[in-house]
């Protein structure tokens, strides 16, 4: 989807789908392509790695996995006599197998680090697209009572509204939860 800029933000060039605002297919749309570019950006090392874990995460994988080794175990127990077994106590299958698990591992948790970054980063999104949400709804609230004294409005709601009118600080509430979680006993 292109966008055009107007009055200072970006717009979508072509109409929302039916039943989604402008925005919130904008958003999509940069969503998408922030992960394409990202997609992109990975290094070759990545790219195998994610590939790899895909591929090993399979039901294909396993299909292969179940006809090798089941191959290979009744090949070597004997079970075609036309065939003479060369590793009939499976040392051999054992170590591929333990060799196969190590790079598999491995491939796994260097997917998984990549993916906690990514994590990470929308997370850090998340608190900031929430913070700026909090603070805006904080300076609605002293709008909003500014327009009711104006208007000599009295709500049952003024004794909250002073709470209300406080800013976030995020790493207030932070020291809070490691303040109460180092007095909880771990499970």
């Amino acid at each position: 989807m292109a966008a055009s800029k107007s009055n200072g933000y970006f717009t979508p060039t072509k109409p929302a789908p039916e039943g989604l605002a402008p925005a919130l297919a904008r958003n999509i749309e940069a969503l998408i392509e922030r992960r394409k570019r990202e997609a992109k950006a990975a290094t070759l090392e990545e790219r195998a790695a994610a590939a790899i874990s895909g591929f090993a995460g399979s039901m294909v994988f396993v299909y292969l996995h179940v006809a090798f080794f089941g191959g290979w175990i009744a090949l070597n127990v004997g079970i075609l006599s036309s065939v003479r077994p060369w590793d009939p106590s499976l040392v051999i299958l054992a170590m591929l197998a333990s060799v196969e698990a190590i790079f598999l591992s491995t491939f796994v948790l260097i997917n998984q680090n990549r993916m906690a970054a990514e994590d990470n980063s929308r997370a850090d999104l998340d608190l900031q697209v929430s913070l700026l949400n909090e603070h805006e709804t904080t300076k609605l609230i002293k709008l909003v009572e500014e327009i009711a004294k104006r208007l000599n409005i009295d709500t049952d709601a003024d004794h909250e509204i002073k709470e209300l009118k406080r800013d976030v600080a995020p790493e207030a509430v932070l020291d809070k939860i490691e303040e109460v979680s180092d007095r909880q006993p771990p499970e």
